[in-house]
């Protein structure tokens, strides 16, 4: 059964309320945004051999939910995040974030329990269909998080990307169809 949005955005405005208290919006974006996409490709991914992302053993979502309260939480997150930008090429794509600093996560257990807690707001969502209620289900969440990070952070929303609206208009006047190819550049079109 598809996911309704509703629901992906409370869960991930609440991954931000998570982290919310030791950094600011243009920070937990990083970390919000990971987790989405760990969860996204383990769950489309990881049990299909011919999938666009490969994702090894001890490299899944799963991983991370098998860490909440260890207390090692963080330093195990990054690992398992590196594996999967290993075997990806996502060196220094996906792996931004560091899930083991103390002045944005805090220290000790306070750490642990805002890790725990953070993991646990993506575990019960099912996100193995690319679509729900007919979007893209990982492009709405990535403009829904960047509408609130822009507003939280006090800047425009198109600092941090450009809506869709605007892209929407840009397609219609450079004359992208249905029917233009996916290799089509914006110079085929002239």
């Amino acid at each position: 059964m598809a996911i309704k949005k509703t629901e992906l955005y409370s869960s991930l405005w609440a991954s931000c309320d998570e982290l919310r208290g030791g950094m600011d919006a243009s920070q937990y974006k990083d970390y919000v945004l990971t987790l989405l996409f760990m969860k996204y490709v383990s769950d489309k991914y990881a049990k299909d051999p011919y999938g666009l992302i490969d994702v090894p053993t001890g490299a899944t979502y799963g991983d991370m939910v098998a860490l909440k309260n260890d207390k090692e939480i963080g330093d195990k997150i990054n690992k398992i995040i590196s594996k999967l930008a290993e075997a990806n090429d996502l060196k220094g794509v996906i792996d931004v974030a560091d899930f083991n600093d103390e002045d944005k996560l805090g220290k000790g257990k306070d750490m642990v329990d805002r890790l725990t807690k953070l993991v646990g707001i993506f575990q019960g969502l099912d996100l193995a269909s690319n679509h729900a209620e007919g979007d893209d289900l990982l492009g709405d969440a990535y403009e829904f998080l960047m509408r609130h990070f822009a507003t939280e952070s006090g800047k425009s929303k198109g600092q941090f990307y450009t809506p869709a609206e605007v892209s929407r208009i840009v397609t219609k006047v450079v004359g992208i169809t249905q029917d233009t190819s996916q290799d089509a550049t914006v110079y085929d079109l002239a």
